[in-house]
């Protein structure tokens, strides 16, 4: 799909980046989001919500938001308090019509973002989802054990859930602003389940989603977020799901 066309409207991007130690992670993203939106000529704002990280990332970050004003805003918290409150704190902030949730270590490239704005463009979309698991997209740099996991939690949620999209835990999506605020006060769950809990309810209110194929790398810096105890709190979240819708 053809990037985004420079649009006569009054569209705002905003960008959600939660953070939890991604110093060396945090420029370059910033940087390549930057390009992104100056080179498609799109009115956009980054809000970086840092829950507490102990390696000097809120400290990056207070740089970058000199460094590209106005388009930067820091968020912090005083703890590691979960995704998916950071998601709502930054959305308190967020100027935007429109919403782009992503991670801050690369395995979200923003050069997809132009080809999401255009698919959403296209098809009136409330909702656009980057998919791993559609088209030409794919996952890079994970061991067969996490592939594995990764699909077969996938495959674990659509049979029981039937959400209609091919990457249910997906984390990278462009929201209508009104669609998310909506979602989120409807949606209780707010940690690693809360992807899949915005796209089961999106299809249960009738919203439309559309996808666009993406590359996900594995991250370059930094240590991954997913563990044992967010594995157990996806399988429960999925039946807490099934059971309520």
């Amino acid at each position: 799909m053809a990037p985004a066309k420079p649009s006569s409207s009054k569209d705002t991007y905003s960008v959600i980046l939660p953070t939890f130690n991604e110093r060396q992670n945090l420029p370059i993203i910033t940087w390549l989001l930057n390009r992104t939106f100056t080179e498609q000529n799109l009115d956009w704002e980054l809000i970086i919500v840092d829950d507490g990280s102990p390696d000097g990332t809120q400290e990056v970050a207070a740089q970058l938001v000199t460094a590209y004003a106005p388009h930067v805003l820091l968020r912090p918290r005083t703890g590691k308090l979960g995704l998916g409150t950071a998601y709502v704190h930054g959305l308190q902030s967020a100027r935007g019509n429109y919403i782009v949730i992503m991670d801050a270590d690369f395995s979200h490239h923003p050069k997809f973002i132009p080809q999401m704005i255009a698919a959403q463009r296209a098809g009136g979309f409330d909702i656009v989802t980057g998919t791993r698991y559609a088209g030409d997209g794919g996952v890079y740099g994970w061991d067969l054990k996490r592939k594995l996991t990764s699909k077969g939690a996938n495959i674990f949620a659509d049979t029981v859930l039937r959400p209609g999209v091919s990457d249910l835990t997906g984390s990278f999506r462009l929201y209508k602003r009104a669609v998310l605020e909506r979602l989120f006060e409807c949606t209780e769950a707010r940690g690693f389940t809360m992807q899949m809990a915005l796209a089961v309810t999106a299809k249960s209110k009738g919203y439309s989603i559309g996808e666009v194929p993406i590359s996900f790398v594995d991250r370059v810096y930094g240590d991954s977020k997913l563990g044992g105890e967010e594995i157990v709190e996806y399988a429960k979240g999925v039946l807490q799901l099934w059971w309520s819708t």
